[in-house]
Formats: C-alpha cells, sequence, structure tokens
C-alpha cells in the first residue's frame, strides 16, 4: 500500500452480510484506489445467501466471499475502521478512525428484507469514496456518517 491510498476495514460480527456488502461495493467504486478488508468478531462459516443474492441483483458477485477472522493487526493497518455492530469486540487503536454504522443486521432474513439494507450501505460507501477520494481528504478524525 502507498502512502497515499487509504485503507478501510468493515466489521461486524459475523462478516457475512454487512460488512462484506461494504467491502464488495467499496471494491466495485474505488478500484485500486481505497485498500479495502472485511472481517468479523465471530465469522460465520459462509457468507449470507440473501446477502449475495441481493448483490447479485446489482451486478455484484458475492459468491466466493469468505468471512475471516478479526485481528488486531487488521485493525492497526487501516486508516479507517468501520463497525457494524461489533460492539466492545472491536480493538481500538490510537491514530485510526473509528465510524459506526448502524445498519440492520441481514442475518436470517430473506432477500426481501436485505435489499433495503444494501442499498443503505451503497449510499453510505458512495460517500465514503467520494469523501476520502476528494483531493482536500485528510484522515484527521473528521469523517462523516
Amino acid at each position: 500500500m502507498s502512502e497515499s491510498t487509504p485503507s478501510v476495514l468493515f466489521v461486524c460480527v459475523h462478516n457475512a452480510g454487512r460488512s462484506q456488502m461494504a467491502a464488495a461495493f467499496l471494491e466495485h467504486l474505488a478500484g485500486e484506489r481505497i485498500e479495502v478488508r472485511s472481517a468479523g468478531s465471530a465469522p460465520a462459516d459462509t457468507v449470507n445467501p440473501a446477502a449475495v443474492e441481493a448483490m447479485a441483483e446489482i451486478g455484484i458477485d458475492l459468491s466466493a466471499a469468505v468471512p475471516k477472522i478479526l485481528t488486531a493487526d487488521a485493525v492497526q493497518s487501516s486508516d479507517v475502521v468501520i463497525t457494524m455492530g461489533c460492539g466492545d469486540s472491536c480493538p481500538f487503536f490510537p491514530g485510526t478512525t473509528y465510524l459506526d454504522w448502524e445498519l440492520t443486521d441481514p442475518a436470517g432474513k430473506g432477500v426481501a428484507a436485505v435489499r433495503p439494507i444494501r442499498d443503505e450501505i451503497r449510499r453510505r460507501v458512495t460517500e465514503l469514496v467520494a469523501e476520502l477520494l476528494s483531493p482536500s481528504a485528510e484522515h484527521s478524525g473528521q469523517a462523516q456518517d
């Protein structure tokens, strides 16, 4: 990673829905301009099938995604950590920007219930990309939710 490439880590409990969708949107929208990671404090065995289906509807393939365990190294090496319901299980490091996105957990929900969650994640990720890639972007903890 170069010094000018911001890195973002999306974290939720199971790394099977919200954080996977957010990471996929960020990769789709920013390409290699932003380094993207996702992880969970208690990762599931597989990505939520309803999340995979909801993303496939808009042309983003999550079928090969695999939930990953949250590590202190992943947090420490990220400029921005966006939590989605992981609570106190997320490690904290000074100098890292933390945002908490309150989003409904898609676990156990069908694709119809996941679509609005997907769309809200897309809206927030779009705003994040604009902020991180703006010419005046500074990673000073002033990120907006």
